[in-house]
């Protein structure tokens, strides 16, 4: 198994070794080495990417380059060796073919990975040395952790930075920058296992399950802050966080504009400016710490933002328990990917805590979503269409 990061080179290490297996260079002990299995989460990928691609079969093939037949849906080298094409959607299509070898690829995104795992187990019956490589950026998932637990599996790993060579700079610099030292980012660039947090109301897969590329019309926006106390470096961040809500009641959080070590000043400019810039109807700000400094600090900037003031009577965590509940229902969808309010939310704890540290965003994000649910708590307004 080969647990890398995206751009880590998986595929070419994978197409690798299926290469190998099919040319002749294997210890005589484990022959035959085919048929072998390609699997991955639809034919299109299996072709375009195992086969085809950049780092596929056929482009590492520097001798006996193998030939696609499409409407079989199988490679088949010089040699007479042959790799027979299945999607992950489809675990019924492994019942009855048997095989020597299987490269399965990106099994952390299998749909019915398991009932596809199960059947290939079946299968991989022949030859005296049966074999099957993984190669996938990791996910939680009870699979995948049975796997690398099994005393049969030889695991690498390789990160993203580790293929920095053939990888273009100024992608490796963006990907840093924006996921460096996140949830998100250690699992998709560092290759990191990361097991869910016990008692955490979120998980990247539920997260997942509901996010959109784009909001459809919205009849509702607020803007939640939740301020620090203090702006030195090392405060507490201010959450500020932007969602929106549909006439059939589903809630689009729309961004993360959270700011660290800012003064008021700065953090209310950048609430008005969220404000404006997405037509909100209101700003839902905690006054448990700042008092009347929040709504006097953004009215002083601009006295035409609306403000509602919300006091937090119960924990953290109790008051997010609600806001979690509409994820689990479908209710919730991010727009794109939020990685730090992500990861904050998928490593926040039944202390009130994520990682050590206050949950300002997550704080936010429950005032925003409880505003948008709650009857009476923006003022309606006229938007343009």
């Amino acid at each position: 198994m080969l647990i890398g990061g995206r751009g880590s080179g998986k595929t070419l290490a994978g197409a690798t070794w299926v290469h190998y297996l099919a040319t002749g260079m294997r210890p005589a002990a484990t022959v035959p080495t085919a048929p072998i299995a390609l699997i991955g989460e639809t034919i299109h990928e299996v072709r375009e990417v195992m086969i085809d691609g950049p780092s596929g079969i056929r482009q590492v093939a520097s001798f006996e380059r193998p030939v696609y037949e499409a409407t079989r849906r199988r490679l088949i080298w010089p040699n007479g060796y042959v790799a027979r094409v299945f999607s992950a959607h489809d675990p019924e299509g492994l019942r009855g073919p048997q095989f020597a070898a299987c490269w399965a690829d990106e099994l952390g995104k299998w749909p019915n990975a398991q009932q596809v795992w199960d059947m290939l187990q079946f299968g991989l019956r022949l030859g005296k040395w049966p074999r099957q490589m993984v190669t996938t950026t990791p996910r939680s998932m009870k699979l995948l952790r049975s796997i690398i637990d099994d005393p049969k599996t030889c695991v690498s790993h390789m990160t993203t930075a580790e293929n920095a060579q053939n990888l273009a700079r100024p992608f490796l610099a963006a990907m840093t920058k924006q996921y460096g030292g996140t949830r998100l980012g250690r699992q998709e660039l560092d290759g990191q296992y990361l097991e869910e947090i016990e008692g955490a109301l979120w998980s990247s897969k539920l997260l997942d399950q509901n996010r959109s590329i784009a909001a459809p019309a919205l009849t509702r926006i607020v803007i939640a802050v939740d301020p620090p106390v203090t702006s030195k470096s090392s405060s507490d961040a201010c959450g500020i966080i932007a969602a929106g809500i549909t006439d059939d009641g589903h809630i689009y959080v729309l961004g993360d504009h959270s700011l660290k070590a800012a003064s008021p000043a700065r953090w209310a400019q950048k609430v008005c400016d969220v404000y404006h810039l997405l037509g909100a109807d209101t700003v839902i700000a905690e006054v448990n710490q700042g008092g009347e400094l929040v709504p006097t600090m953004i009215k002083n900037i601009d006295a035409s933002v609306h403000v509602t003031s919300v006091h937090a009577r119960k924990s953290k965590y109790m008051r997010a328990e609600p806001v979690s509940l509409l994820y689990e229902k479908g209710q919730v969808s991010h727009v794109g990917t939020l990685a730090a309010l992500e990861d904050e939310m998928c490593n926040f704890d039944p202390s009130g805590r994520a990682n050590g540290h206050s949950p300002d965003r997550v704080d936010a994000l429950v005032w925003a979503v409880a505003g948008l649910t709650a009857s009476g708590t923006v003022r309606p307004q006229i938007r343009p269409i």
